[in-house]
Parts: C-alpha cells; sequence; structure tokens
C-alpha cells in the first residue's frame, strides 16, 4: 500500500556564504493515511526544514517526499500548512479568515457559509466568527487558523508547533480540541513540537529527530487507546513512553 507521505532519501544543504550546512540529511520515513505524528528533537535537528520539504515551501538538495506516490514539488491545498505564529489576515473576521482559501478556489457564497460554520463550530468560536483577530486570545487565534486549515478539505496537516506560543492551561485545551478533531476528520497530521508530554499525548508514533546533521534517530509507538483522557497523562503507561521519548531527545548516545 502507498504511504500517504513518505521522504525518500531526503537531505538539505544551506549555502552561508564560505560555509555550507546540513539542516537534513538521508531522512528516509513513511507516513500512512490517518496517522497522527509527532516529531521532536534538539534545535537544529532538521524538524522545520523536513516540514517545510513536505510542505513544498522549499526542495530537498537531494531526495525527494512523495504523497500518494506523487512528487511533491511546491504548495499545494492537499497540503495545509499551520505555524506558531498565527498567520491570520487582520483586517478579516474570524469567518473571513475561515473561508479565504474557500474563496481563492471559487466556492460560492452559501457553500463557503456551511463549511465555515461547520469549523468554525468544530473549534469553539461560534461567538466570535464576525471578530477581528485582535479582539482574540492566543489561543482563538491559533482555532481561527486550524480551522482555516481544515475548511479546505486538506489531505494532510502539517503542524509546527502550533502551540508553543500558548500558556500551559490552553495548550492542553487545544490539544483535546484537536485530537476531537482528528478522530472525527481522520487527516494525517504530522505535528513537530518541543514539548515531549504533548509529543506523547498527541501521537500514535513519535519521531526523534537527531541533530549535527539533522537525522531520523528513533521512531517511538505510541500504544495508548483513543481518545486520549486526561487520566492517561497520569498512568504508568504514559510516565514509561514519556521517559523513552525524553531519553532518545536529550540522551540519544545512550539509546
Amino acid at each position: 500500500m502507498t504511504p500517504k507521505i513518505s521522504f525518500q532519501n531526503v537531505s538539505k544543504v544551506f549555502d552561508l556564504g564560505a560555509t555550507r550546512f546540513t539542516a537534513l540529511e538521508s531522512l528516509s520515513l513513511d507516513i500512512e493515511d490517518g496517522e497522527f505524528i509527532t516529531v521532536v528533537g534538539p534545535s537544529g535537528c532538521g524538524k522545520s526544514t523536513a516540514m517545510n520539504i513536505a510542505g513544498g515551501l522549499t526542495g530537498p538538495t537531494s531526495g525527494k517526499v512523495t504523497v500518494d506516490g506523487v512528487e511533491v514539488r511546491g504548495p499545494s491545498p492537499e497540503r495545509g500548512v499551520i505555524f506558531q505564529q498565527y498567520a491570520l489576515f487582520p483586517w478579516l473576521t474570524v469567518r473571513e479568515n475561515v473561508e479565504f482559501g474557500l474563496k481563492i478556489a471559487g466556492h460560492p457564497k452559501t457553500e463557503r457559509r456551511r463549511i465555515s460554520d461547520h469549523f468554525i463550530e468544530l473549534v469553539g468560536l461560534t461567538h466570535f466568527a464576525e471578530s477581528l483577530p485582535k479582539t482574540l486570545s492566543g489561543g482563538m487565534k491559533q482555532r481561527c487558523a486550524i480551522a482555516r486549515a481544515y475548511a479546505v478539505n486538506p489531505k494532510i496537516l502539517l503542524m509546527d508547533e502550533p502551540f508553543g506560543a500558548l500558556d500551559a492551561l490552553t495548550r492542553v485545551q487545544l490539544q483535546d480540541q484537536l485530537l476531537a478533531m482528528w478522530s472525527k476528520e481522520r487527516r494525517t497530521v504530522v505535528f513537530i513540537t518541543h514539548d515531549v508530554d504533548e509529543a506523547v499525548f498527541l501521537a500514535s508514533r513519535v519521531i526523534v529527530m537527531a541533530a549535527r546533521p539533522g537525522r531520523l534517530h528513533k521512531i517511538i509507538p505510541v500504544e495508548l487507546p483513543y481518545p486520549r483522557t486526561e487520566e492517561m497523562r497520569l498512568s504508568p503507561e504514559f510516565a514509561a513512553l514519556r521517559n523513552e521519548v525524553w531519553r532518545s531527545v536529550y540522551h540519544p548516545a545512550s539509546q
């Protein structure tokens, strides 16, 4: 069966004047349709570079990434990208932000309204649909960004530390909400994070990267059932997985 996303011996080298920096070296990884993958690792391990290549935002120096067997050669609405910075249009309301991609794609107004209503409700922003981003909290802005990404019906969501700037409570709430949306929509998700607890709580598999040069270090299956609950965060099974991921990230030589 063809993987949804396949990294095939992907490397990325940046020329920095007189020097060259290898951000990613020989990454090979298959991700199946409907998987929720988290990616962790120290700074400089190529996490964001790998996501940008998968999103078509930059090209590899060698190797390739395929989606459904087709090589990625540029951005596509089939691959929604969400960054830590909310990237909302400040002059558009929540609804207008969510409908932006639909409008560009030529969807009629009634269909845009139906789709935006659905996803605005899913992220809990129904009462703020006509609000401007400047009136929203950080968590609400990120929920709007997630709704906008989902609205254009991407096959894949690529998320680069989307909750990194949020306070702990808001972060946990958005983790729960994201998993609830994923369970209903079953998109393939690749989620980059520095937070080990977040990585374990969300993922079906945790991809651990190593730095200098950026490369795949270890793949850790998370054999905890969905839906994930708050009780799971306190379980011995969760603690064991968290410790395994932590050691793999911060003490890779001992692995």
